[in-house]
């Protein structure tokens, strides 16, 4: 059965295949399915193709063989149903943090035509998202008035501003230190469960892919492909407690050994 997401023997290489020998085979027969409204994790070793995974899905990089499908259409331009985040929050320091939410509506369709005609209602729904991360009332603050953590959650609602489909993750809190990984980890859980998107996480950290996701899918070393497909049974809503369970901690124990034996 067909999913939101589909990649189907997927190979790609960088340098373009005329590069032959030269080029770096990043994927190779990847094959991935995702449904609609599932919270999908990536994990696998350094250099095994996670972040090329995130730009064939959203429409960034092109495979040489295989497809890739996002809600029944095939990928042959940027996927504009989809929002990313990154390591790096990437704020615009001149920009406050409610002008740089609306940055994308400056340039996605069809909001751009529609942004300065309905500007009052688009900046309702981004203090509306502030809120619902913990921002209220800082729209007119600049990020370099903002904490690490304020600026990841400031990044993912930029990243959900235009309501997409689909969010793609790219080791969003991998910069950030350990409490304040898990307050978001609780934040993104918080908005999977109230806005029912489709969530793909690329992430380092087993525990952040357990916690937050129904399946984890662990990649062999470049070229990559999907080595195993783990199911997450562990009942919604979780809390951070569940992590300190011991049916938590096998399971990261199980995904750890895979990723170690795709290593060797």
């Amino acid at each position: 059965m067909s999913g939101f997401i589909d990649l189907h023997g997927v190979s790609h290489r960088y340098g373009g295949i005329q590069a032959g020998p030269e080029g770096v085979l990043a994927v190779e027969d990847l094959t991935i399915s995702v449904g609609r409204g599932e919270f999908a994790a990536v994990v696998g070793p350094s250099g095994c193709g996670k972040s090329t995974l995130m730009k064939l899905v959203t429409g960034l990089q092109f495979p040489y063989a295989g497809s890739v499908t996002v809600g029944g259409e095939k990928v042959s331009q940027p996927v504009k149903i989809a929002g990313m985040a990154f390591q790096a929050p990437t704020l615009l320091p001149w920009r406050t943090t409610l002008e740089n939410l609306l940055l994308p509506l400056e340039i996605v369709q069809p909001h751009r035509s529609e942004l300065r005609r309905k500007k009052s209602e688009y900046v309702a729904r981004a203090e509306k998202l502030l809120a619902s991360v913990g921002l209220g009332g800082f729209g007119a603050k600049y990020p370099w008035q903002l904490s690490g953590g304020m600026q990841q959650r400031t990044s993912l609602c930029r990243a959900l501003i235009h309501e997409p489909q689909l969010l793609m993750l790219d080791e969003p809190f991998g910069a950030l230190d350990a409490f304040t990984r898990e307050e978001l980890w609780c934040v993104i859980r918080d908005l999977h469960a109230a806005r029912k998107i489709t969530i793909v996480l690329v992430t380092h950290d087993l525990r952040e892919a357990v916690f937050l996701a129904d399946r984890v899918f662990v990649m062999s070393s470049r070229p990559g492909r999907i080595l195993v497909e783990r199911k997450i049974d562990i009942p919604r809503p979780r809390d951070l407690e569940v992590t300190f369970t011991k049916e938590f901690q096998d399971i990261v124990h199980d995904l750890r050994g895979h990723i170690v034996q795709a290593r060797q």
